[in-house]
């Protein structure tokens, strides 16, 4: 039997939930506003369905989808450009936000974009099975995974934060490219939570710690990633 599912995503504005999608190149294939606000807007093979809600609370929202992708990290890479273009900056606070791309303990790399409706765009690899090596990881790694999951799958930063700041004093003598990768996130989940100096200050540890030309190369698209976060949360 051929079929096709179509998930509806809310919102409490139509209008700016397809002003949101067409930020990051998607197209409003069809529109109404009554006798019940309605949208679709396309990207690609990408639909998303929206309908609005009078009076409906972003914040309270439990929408989420699933999409699974080629390349990821390419549309990541359009979605931050977006995001730039619209709010002048990489937003990863509040609604609306977006989240880079990292593996997380249980499933697969992915990186999440919640919109004006509070809905969950959960962003991953299709065909990917990267769940055994994240199954393999110990120390200080599954901590920095275990992390990732509360916070960026779950949305729950506090926990998340708590979390990496034991499991950096549980793994002192951690390799020193782990060491940065728990400090980088760490300096996320600090501007996250408001805690812009300790983010500084996590910052501060990494560009101190020595590294190979091989192991700086592989944290630095997360590096400046941070570095830009620290420069932004500084000018508000």
């Amino acid at each position: 039997m051929k079929a096709v599912t179509i998930p509806l995503l809310p919102c409490a504005d139509i209008g700016e939930a397809v002003s949101f999608y067409e930020a990051f190149g998607f197209r409003r294939t069809y529109g109404q506003v009554k006798p019940n606000p309605y949208a679709v807007v396309e990207l690609g093979e990408i639909g998303i369905h929206l309908f609005g809600i009078d009076g409906f609370d972003p914040a309270e929202s439990y929408g989420s989808t699933v999409i699974l992708v080629d390349d990821p990290d390419t549309l990541y890479a359009d979605f931050a450009a977006g995001f730039k273009a619209r709010f002048g900056k990489l937003v990863v606070t509040g609604i609306p936000r977006i989240l880079r791309p990292r593996k997380r303990q249980g499933t697969v790399r992915g990186f999440t974009v919640v919109d004006p409706g509070g809905n969950w765009l959960r962003i991953a690899k299709l065909g990917s099975s990267e769940e055994g090596e994240a199954e393999q990881s110990t120390g200080l790694p599954r901590v920095v995974l275990n992390a990732a999951r509360l916070a960026d799958a779950h949305g729950d930063d506090a926990s998340a934060l708590r979390l990496l700041q034991n499991g950096l004093v549980r793994f002192p003598e951690a390799e020193a490219l782990e060491r940065v990768r728990a400090l980088l996130y760490l300096s996320e989940l600090l501007i996250r939570t408001g805690h812009r100096e300790d983010a500084e200050n996590a910052l501060a540890q990494v560009l101190e710690t020595d590294l190979s030309a091989d192991d700086l190369r592989s944290v630095s698209a997360e590096l400046d990633h941070i570095r830009e976060l620290v420069s932004l949360t500084g000018d508000e």
